[in-house]
């Protein structure tokens, strides 16, 4: 590691640090995690009893390598995006995820006050974060911290996360052509549901694990 990449990784975790302290305060439950290494091994752990395991649609989680040691040891995995699904399986998969035993997702951006901030299409993704799984595990990279308030953050998602997943999700919208939000009105807009999680939801149990590396979009 250079000299640079040491002091970036050292600026970043001061960051992350006052994020999860920011979390914690809020209710969450909230672990620093230097790298992705020991945030997979605490997901694979924290699953060792989970039937039933859901999955958001995250990149942030498809990055970390747990699909392969979970379908191993037996759980059933909900992946509304896997291909070759017809619009009502994936439907039955996002309506199964708001009740499985535990619900894996990132977030689109957290600010230093530790408000997890997302904006969803379907929202499909948020609803399961709020309540319905027994356990939800957030993955948040250092890349979605953002210094500012919410609508720093909301500014972050729009300007840094919907475009490039609009053309990853093949959506014919502006901002898959360009890059850039335009606060369209097209039909097949991803902008539609817009969350703030201030504090923990009182009945669902969150952890969220702050990665000291860059995760997702």
């Amino acid at each position: 590691m250079s000299l640079t990449q040491e002091l970036v990784a050292w600026s970043y975790e001061q960051k992350c640090g006052k994020v999860v302290a920011a979390l914690e305060k809020n209710g969450f439950t909230a672990i620093y995690c230097p790298t992705v290494a020991p945030a997979r091994e605490y997901i694979l752990a924290e699953a060792g009893e989970a039937a039933t395991v859901g999955f958001g649609g995250s990149l942030s989680v498809a990055e970390m390598g747990v699909i392969e040691p979970l379908r191993e040891a037996g759980k059933e995995l909900l992946i509304h995006s896997a291909p070759g699904l017809a619009l009502e399986e994936r439907l039955a998969l996002m309506r199964r995820q708001l009740t499985c035993d535990l619900f894996l997702t990132g977030t689109n951006a957290v600010t230093l006050s530790g408000f997890l901030v997302n904006i969803d299409a379907t929202g499909n993704r948020v609803a399961s974060m709020f309540f319905g799984p027994k356990k939800v595990i957030v993955v948040v990279g250092r890349n979605k911290i953002v210094e500012g308030g919410v609508p720093e953050a909301m500014q972050r998602v729009k300007e840094w996360a919907t475009p490039p997943n609009a053309k990853r999700l093949n959506f014919k919208t502006p901002c898959a052509q360009t890059g850039f939000c335009s606060d369209c009105n097209s039909p097949e807009r991803l902008c539609r549901v817009t969350t703030v999680l201030e504090r923990k939801p009182r009945f669902t149990d969150i952890r969220v694990l702050v990665v000291n590396e860059d995760l997702g979009l």
